[in-house]
This record gives C-alpha cells, structure tokens and sequence, in this order.
C-alpha cells in the first residue's frame, strides 16, 4: 500500500511502533470498533460478518456524534479530493545523474560495492541513491520520496 500511495505522489508518515501516543486517533478508533462491534458479536460467516461491518461503518460515520468533531458525525467533515483516480500508475522516472539501482531480496541494493537495506517493500522496484553533503552519506528515493539515509562510512 506505501509503494503504490508513494507511486501516486501521495506522502506517507508512519507512526513510532510501540508508542501509541503518537497514534492517538487510531488507537481511539480500534477501542471504539472492539466496543462498539467486536465484543458483541459472534459471526456466523464471513457475509455475516461483513453485514454487520457495513452496518457498523455506516453509523460509526454518519449518526453518531464524536467529540472531536464537536459532536458532528465524519460524513459531515468528509469531502472528495479533488486528485483524480489514475488508471494507469506513473512511470518511476528519477533526476538525470541519479544513481539508480534495483531492490533485490531483502531489501537489499548494491552502490559504490556495498550492500544497503532499504524496506522490503520496494523489493522489485528500482530506486534512486544521491550523496548528500555529508561526505559518505546518501539519500535513497523512490519516485520523488525519500525513503532512507544510509552512511556509507558504517557499512551502509
């Protein structure tokens, strides 16, 4: 889902794992969901269970108050974006002079006779490594997003 959000040129942030204080609003919703729907149900099958799930979604957004709206409901905040749905994804293009190597297994990539790790993720996809002004250290991108920081001088 990050690679093809990135593709898109859409920026994605990720939480610290193991610290829920950063994920205050999801950490809320998850409670809420377990509450509200998880505790008290017990499915007979998956259509079962995805009736209930829509049943559940569609109040959770546009009936019931929530207090960090000021007690409006999600749909009344909701708008479309205004970025159309591509068909196609964009080509993966990067700057002239970029040095541009391809994600091996494990989220490997060879540079200047060294392995660097990047996430597994991008295993497949080719990305861009650019010094930095550091001397021994470089910036890997994929598509117009930095993704990394790799120090050369402490093996990558």
């Amino acid at each position: 889902m990050t690679v093809w959000l990135l593709r898109l040129g859409v920026g994605v942030r990720h939480g610290r794992p193991y610290h829920p204080q950063t994920q205050g609003k999801e950490e809320r919703f998850h409670r809420t969901l377990a509450t509200e729907l998880l505790r008290t149900q017990q499915w007979r099958d998956l259509a079962h269970c995805q009736a209930a799930f829509d049943h559940w979604r569609e109040a959770y957004n546009t009936e019931r108050p929530h207090d960090a709206l000021a007690l409006a409901v999600p749909a009344a905040r909701y708008r479309p974006s205004l970025r159309a749905f591509p068909a196609t994804l964009p080509p993966i293009v990067y700057p002239r002079g970029m040095a541009v190597r391809q994600v091996y297994q494990g989220g490997r990539l060879d540079f200047r006779g060294r392995i660097l790790r990047v996430p597994r993720a991008f295993v497949g996809y080719p990305v861009g490594v650019q010094p930095t002004a550091t001397d021994g250290v470089v910036d890997v991108w994929f598509c117009q997003h930095r993704i990394t920081q790799r120090d050369l001088r402490r093996g990558g």
